[in-house]
Parts: structure tokens; C-alpha cells; sequence
């Protein structure tokens, strides 16, 4: 089981998120818990990243909206950077 740390940049887009798709609440809340217990689970479709945020993963809420993240593995901790839009989350 991993850790996750909520960034307060992440409080504040994910704030934003819930009240712009209030319909995504169960998805996220869902995708969150199955991170938290397994994030190599298929069904998150964790990738990692490239260019100028290589080094970080993402995950697929649906497949408009992801969540970016930090993933140590050998602390057993996924630090929660972004959620929102494709295009938003990997500027």
C-alpha cells in the first residue's frame, strides 16, 4: 500500500476540478483509492512522462482528464501534483 501526499497544488486544482465535473467525483475518488492501494493496477494506465516532466507518471481519470504524480517506490509514496484536462496537466 502507498502514501499519498496531497500538494497544495493539487488541493487547489482538484478543488477547481470537482466543481467544474461534479459527474467525475466517484471516477476520481475511485482512481485515488485504487492508486493508494495498487498503482500499477491496468486499469489506471499509469505511464511515465517525458520531456520536460520526465521523471513524473500519470494516470487516466477518463480519457480527457489526468492526474500527474511522483511516484517513489522504494518509500512506498505517490506525491499528487495536477488534475484536470490532458492539455492543462501536462504544461
Amino acid at each position: 500500500m502507498f502514501e499519498l501526499e496531497w500538494t497544495p497544488s493539487f488541493i487547489k486544482s482538484a478543488k477547481r476540478f470537482a466543481k467544474h465535473h461534479p459527474e467525475l467525483k466517484q471516477k476520481t475518488a475511485t482512481a485515488l483509492l485504487v492508486l493508494e492501494q495498487d498503482p500499477f493496477q491496468p486499469s489506471l494506465k499509469l505511464y511515465g512522462l517525458s520531456g520536460n516532466m520526465k521523471g513524473l507518471h500519470a494516470i487516466r481519470i477518463t480519457y480527457s482528464y489526468r492526474i500527474t504524480l511522483l511516484l517513489k517506490i522504494n518509500e512506498h509514496v505517490i506525491t499528487l501534483l495536477d488534475i484536470g484536462d490532458h492539455d492543462d496537466v501536462y504544461r
